[in-house]
């Protein structure tokens, strides 16, 4: 099979646990591009915080999927082919909720991260997008338009607690969750796997041609699609058996590991 499309998660799949691309996975992923292969991003993160690891690896050609799959940006044409958001109205909705459940939680406005709280797991996402942590006292106050995701914060176990809830009191949210303590939520319909299907049908790639790597449940629905779904071996437990393959993992150079079992050969 020749393979088209490399999709890749990047926050404990791509990335090493210090944020960096590994000399091992960079010299790979250019190999893969020589061959023509589109390597595209695909992060939770907020757009701003990804555009230094694309032009790390060369993406000026290709397309970068940010914010879960709420938003697609054409890299060559610097613009966004594709966006989608949460209301005013269900971001209060969210808050709302999260009070009552005993969360943090966070959106994102004008290229800053807004909370009404302080937290470990906030100073975690503050750190890895490198962006601003705008502080207010009044969240509903500060959030006066659409965004594009919210994410709720708490301890890993007690936050699985409040996935169930939440999915069962907003079924028409797309809720997953990317780390231990985060739990995203975006519009309904948005996720990884939808976003990686509305590129492929834009540059004519079918579903068999393209290959995904990731390590967390928000890459569920994309490892799904993608005609080799693959996990790094950092996956979460419970997601282990639901891939075609497990590589090495993030800190192994998997995502080196994938090119060149599926692609170089």
């Amino acid at each position: 099979m020749k393979y088209k499309m490399l999709v890749l998660d990047m926050d404990d799949t791509l990335l090493t646990d210090d944020h960096t691309i590994s000399e091992e996975n960079a010299t790979m992923l250019f190999k893969a591009q020589e061959l023509g292969v589109y390597v595209v991003l695909a992060s939770g993160r907020p757009t701003p915080a990804m555009t230094t690891y694309a032009k790390e690896l060369q993406l000026d050609n290709s397309f970068m999927i940010s914010y879960n799959g709420a938003v697609i940006t054409d890299l060559k044409e610097d613009k966004i082919i594709f966006e989608q958001t949460l209301s005013q109205q269900q971001i209060h909705e969210l808050y709302d909720y999260s009070v009552k459940s005993n969360t943090h939680i966070i959106t994102y406005v004008d290229g800053k991260i807004v909370s009404e709280t302080d937290s470990e797991y906030i100073e975690v996402e503050r750190t890895i997008t490198g962006l601003e942590h705008n502080k207010v006292l009044n969240f509903k106050d500060a959030v006066k338009s659409a965004a594009i995701k919210c994410i709720l914060l708490e301890e890993p176990n007690y936050l699985k607690q409040v996935e169930i809830d939440l999915k069962a009191a907003m079924p028409h949210l797309s809720v997953c969750m990317s780390k231990p303590f985060f739990l995203e939520v975006a519009q309904n319909g948005i996720d990884k796997g939808a976003s990686i299907k509305f590129l492929a049908e834009k540059l004519n790639i079918l579903q068999s041609e393209i290959i995904a790597v990731g390590n967390a449940g928000n890459d569920l629905t994309m490892i799904e699609y993608a005609g080799l779904g693959v996990w790094v071996d950092n996956v979460d437990p419970e997601l282990r058996d639901k891939g075609d393959f497990i590589v090495a993992s993030n800190n192994n150079h998997g995502v080196a590991e994938v090119v060149r079992r599926f692609i170089l050969n």
